[in-house]
Parts: structure tokens; C-alpha cells; sequence
């Protein structure tokens, strides 16, 4: 008797079963995501870092080898003359400490200020509390620079000139929308219902954002404090002009110290400024965790 072979009962042995080739085909397509995810991570990271590679090579190449032709992306010669420069030049610690001392109060005055907005802003309903916020968020959208003669005019009538203060005041002014808006995004995260139970314990308004609320507001403060330092830190244009030679921080006072009327010198300019980052990158990697907490943080409402 001969048995009759269908197509359904003969399978081509080329041919592996459906579920192994799904299997196949997800397997390719997460080696074609990774390997697609390391490409954007190396071109992202050589276009970022290029300008970092690029400040340490000028840095360490002598002066006179500065504009040769074509140009080298490794130093023929290098040298550390430059470093040494910047060791011996008494000016610049005196940049430095002005830098420090002015961007430590900007950060603790604005994590002070914009705590209790921040507070006020999201756990207290009152007449006029939305159009207020948006009203210190519209503050953002002028340029700074447009406000600078204003400011220069109020800081002279004042005798504020040349002065510290004239230095944190306008800084502050400048981090608190932002600083603002990043904490009360975070102090909507908390629950009402903790607040609730401490003012049912007894405890009053003042123990209740010092001793509940802000120690759970932590990582948004560290954000907050680390993103105003860094305005005090990189500002230029309104150090130049409040601030005369002895107030003036580190970006004003590297300019006037390396740049001239008929020459730069570049080797000197490029180390001082990669030296002058290095605090802001420290603080910038030992706080990363509070620091994405805090950004993040508002995103989502729980």
C-alpha cells in the first residue's frame, strides 16, 4: 500500500520552524539596536569631547607652533611651559578666589530663595498663584545682557559698583526663575498627606519645611545650588562690567590676562581655561546622582 504524501506532511528540512525565526530575526534586531547605540554614543562623545582633546593639545604645544600649517592633532613638542605660567602669575589666584567666593553665595542664596517660592508655589493655593508663576517664568525670556545697563544704573546710584554684592545680586536674579521652577516641580512630588499628618502631630508651618520637607527635598536642592554656581562660575559679561580688576572673576580676568590688543597668547589661555573647569566637572560628576534626581524628579507626578 503506498502512502499518500500532502504538502502539510512534508516540511523542507532548509527551512527551521516559524518560532526559531522569530527568535533569529529578534536577536538581530537587538545586535542592530546596540551596535546602532554605540555609533551615536562615539560620535556624540568625539563631538562633545573634540573641543576638551583640543584645549589640552593647545595647552601643551609651544607658541610658536601654534598656527603651523597643516595642523597637528598631537603636539610635536610638548611642554608644559604654559601650566607653569599660570602657577607664577599671582593675578589669577586672586581671579580664582573671587570666582569661588562669589559663586558659593549665588548658590546658597538662590537654593535659600528659590526653596520657599518653590514651596510656596506648589503647596499653597491663593488668589493670582498661577499668573505669578508664569510671571517668573517669563522672566527668562529677556536677554540678560538687555538688562545690564539698568542694572549698572541702579548698582551706581546705590554705590554698588565694583562691589560683591553687585556680583551676587545679579547673578541671583538670573538663577532664580529656573532654580524656581525645578524645586516646586519637586516639591509636588511629595504628598500632601505627609504635611497633613505633621500638622495633626502638632508640628508647626517653619518645622514642617525644615524638618520634613526639605530633607526629602534634598536632591533638588543639590540641583538647584549646583546649576546656580555654575551661572556665578561662567559668567562674563556682567563680571566684566560691574566689577572692577580686583572683583572681577576668572572669565573677565583670563581674557584681560591672555588676550591683548596686538597678541594672544593661546597655549596659556587654552590651559587656564582647562584648569578653571576642572571644579565645575568634579562637581559636576561627584553630584550627578542628586543632580538627574532633581531634573527629573517633576517629570512625573505621583
Amino acid at each position: 500500500m503506498t502512502a499518500v504524501l500532502t504538502p502539510e506532511s512534508v516540511a523542507p528540512a532548509s527551512v527551521p520552524p516559524a518560532p526559531q525565526r522569530r527568535r533569529g530575526r529578534k536577536r538581530a534586531d537587538r545586535r542592530a539596536a546596540t551596535v546602532s547605540a554605540w555609533i551615536a554614543v562615539v560620535v556624540f562623545g568625539g563631538f562633545a569631547l573634540l573641543p576638551v582633546y583640543w584645549l589640552l593639545a593647545t595647552s601643551l604645544t609651544p607658541g610658536s607652533e601654534v598656527f603651523s600649517y597643516p595642523p597637528k592633532l598631537f603636539p610635536a613638542n610638548p611642554t608644559f611651559e604654559a601650566y607653569a605660567e599660570l602657577a607664577n602669575n599671582p593675578a589669577l589666584f586672586g581671579y580664582l578666589r573671587n570666582s569661588i567666593l562669589v559663586s558659593v553665595i549665588t548658590a546658597v542664596l538662590s537654593v535659600i530663595v528659590s526653596a520657599y517660592m518653590g514651596y510656596a508655589f506648589s503647596k499653597f493655593r491663593y488668589r493670582g498663584r498661577r499668573s505669578l508663576m508664569y510671571f517668573v517664568l517669563a522672566s527668562q525670556m529677556f536677554p540678560q545682557a538687555l538688562l545690564l545697563i539698568t542694572l549698572y544704573a541702579v548698582f551706581a546710584a546705590y554705590g554698588l559698583l565694583n562691589t560683591y554684592t553687585a556680583l551676587v545680586l545679579s547673578f541671583t536674579t538670573f538663577t532664580l526663575p529656573l532654580c524656581v521652577w525645578m524645586l516646586k516641580g519637586f516639591f509636588d512630588t511629595i504628598p500632601d498627606e505627609l504635611i497633613e499628618a505633621a500638622r495633626v502631630d502638632g508640628a508647626s508651618r517653619m518645622r514642617i519645611i525644615h524638618s520634613i520637607v526639605m530633607p526629602l527635598a534634598a536632591p533638588g536642592l543639590v540641583a538647584a545650588g549646583l546649576f546656580a554656581f555654575v551661572r556665578g562660575w561662567n559668567d562674563f559679561i556682567f563680571a566684566l562690567t560691574l566689577a572692577g580688576p580686583d572683583k572681577q572673576t576668572l572669565p573677565p580676568g583670563l581674557v584681560n590676562t591672555f588676550i591683548g590688543e596686538a597678541s594672544t597668547a593661546w597655549p596659556e589661555l587654552m590651559a587656564a581655561s582647562l584648569v578653571v573647569s576642572l571644579p565645575v566637572a568634579i562637581a559636576f560628576i561627584a553630584l550627578q546622582r542628586f543632580l538627574v534626581g532633581g531634573l527629573t524628579a517633576g517629570a512625573v507626578k505621583g
